[in-house]
């Protein structure tokens, strides 16, 4: 999505840990974001939120090799990830307080548990929207949501005109595969001058927000 959204003209940070890597981007995905949107909605009180809706057969195996290539760096301790990050893993997995962090129930538990926090926190609001990328036609939604159509630029007869059929002008687009199997790092790979740091540098240098979650 991040990548996709690149190709748009947004700058896109995958991942912020800083106020001002927030600041610099049009669009911020993964963590924070996950663990903080009820802090980070109030903070950016006009953003719209995208929740990632992917079915719970195909999110588990991947979380859990995910988890299992990520624990030693999200180590409370000695981990080397950004503190923000163990933070949100934390508060979603509880990786501090299990024992076995990829147990299948365990992830289950924490899958359905965050699916409805986020589904009732956003209840009726027109900010927010559930998007399963694997879809066709799923980047077509997105760029509807945020109000980025791309329109295809062909005349039309005056039966099918836009006016009529405004869905024509959005070709059904789809997002691009880049993580697949065991590779997770495509972003880091994937060279663009619209990225985004994580810990990009601002006027108060690379501090976070103040806020503390609920």
């Amino acid at each position: 999505m991040s990548v996709a959204l690149l190709e748009q003209g947004l700058t896109v940070a995958h991942q912020a840990f800083t106020k001002q890597a927030f600041m610099l981007a049009d669009s911020v995905s993964d963590a924070p974001c996950f663990s903080d949107y009820q802090q980070l909605d109030r903070l950016f009180p006009n953003a719209k939120f995208v929740y990632l809706d992917r079915p719970l057969d195909k999110w588990l195996p991947s979380m859990q090799m995910l988890l299992g290539r990520m624990m030693v760096h999200l180590d409370k301790d000695n981990g080397r990830f950004h503190p923000v990050m163990k933070r949100s893993f934390n508060h979603c997995f509880d990786i501090w307080q299990v024992e076995d962090v990829a147990d299948e129930a365990h992830l289950t538990a924490c899958y359905q548990r965050h699916q409805q926090q986020v589904f009732n926190y956003f209840a009726g609001r027109d900010d927010f929207i559930a998007l399963d990328i694997s879809v066709d036609g799923s980047l077509t939604r997105l760029l509807q949501f945020i109000g980025l159509p791309h329109s295809i630029d062909l005349p039309l007869p005056q039966s099918l005109s836009q006016a009529n059929f405004p869905q024509l002008s959005f070709p059904q687009l789809n997002f691009p595969q880049l993580n697949m199997g065991r590779n997770v790092a495509s972003w880091d790979e994937y060279k663009h001058p619209n990225k985004i740091s994580a810990n990009a540098s601002g006027p108060d240098k690379r501090k976070f927000f103040d806020y503390r979650l609920d």
